[in-house]
């Protein structure tokens, strides 16, 4: 049957930035379709714990911040998420962080720290999982992208830069790693009601801007783009690779 094509039953998978938001979704999507989860946070993921232990899957929790941590900490940390619950099937790349000035006036600690987070952890801890997903010929990595890796936006010089790198680097590891069984993806959020998307929400006149160009005429929200993750996690998605999947109300084809 198809739909036993999308379960993730057996499935051991890592989230990253998972206390909150679009991690939060995704870790509790990937449970709900039956994978075990690690949540790798800076913060406090224990809500998303509970919310996973209480569908009867296991869940592990590691402590990182990715502005400060080191290459080989974040592979120690794919390390203890294997050792710990038995495997890694599944990384998804979803912590991030934006900074606004405008390009002039950008504090150059802004920038270095959104390429920290957004793009080098992002490499570091793809490149651990997948030395471990090509030993074992099977593995699913899921960047989060943006409506940014496509356009330029206002004030987000960093962040704007670090989602278009990711593109290309969903793109690159993508051409490596297919024939040994890992597909590399990537999921692009429109524009999604969350901690990152405060500033906007919050300024009247751009917000009104944003919903007038977003076709479906609302902000998305973290259950959106919970479908796309469990996709392309899946077996069903066994022939998808190198794709960056937009997820954004019809944004791009207005």
């Amino acid at each position: 049957m198809i739909l036993d094509s999308f379960r993730l039953d057996g499935k051991i998978a890592l989230v990253t930035g998972s206390s909150k938001g679009l991690g939060q979704g995704a870790a509790v999507a990937l449970a709900e379709a039956g994978a075990d989860v690690a949540l790798l946070d800076r913060g406090d993921a224990s809500e998303t714990a509970t919310r996973i232990e209480a569908l009867g899957r296991r869940v592990h929790r590691i402590h990182r911040d990715f502005a400060t941590a080191s290459a080989s900490s974040l592979a120690d940390a794919v390390d203890e998420a294997a050792t710990t619950l038995g495997g890694l099937d599944i990384l998804v790349n979803n912590a991030g962080t934006i900074r606004r000035a405008p390009a002039v006036e950008h504090p150059s600690a802004d920038w270095s720290e959104v390429l920290a987070v957004n793009l080098d952890a992002v490499f570091h801890l793809s490149q651990a999982a997948g030395r471990r997903m090509l030993a074992q010929g099977s593995g699913r990595i899921i960047n989060v992208a943006s409506m940014l890796s496509f356009q330029g936006g206002i004030t987000v010089p960093g962040y704007a830069a670090s989602k278009h790198a990711i593109a290309g680097l969903t793109k690159a590891l993508a051409n490596e790693w297919a024939a040994s069984g890992v597909t590399v993806n990537a999921v692009a959020p429109g524009y999604m009601a969350t901690d990152n998307t405060e500033a906007l929400r919050a300024d009247q006149e751009r917000e009104r801007s944003i919903l007038a160009r977003i076709p479906a005429g609302r902000w998305g929200s973290p259950a959106d783009l919970q479908g796309a993750f469990v996709f392309l996690a899946s077996d069903a998605a066994a022939y998808v690779t190198g794709t960056v999947i937009p997820v954004d109300g019809g944004w791009l084809v207005r």
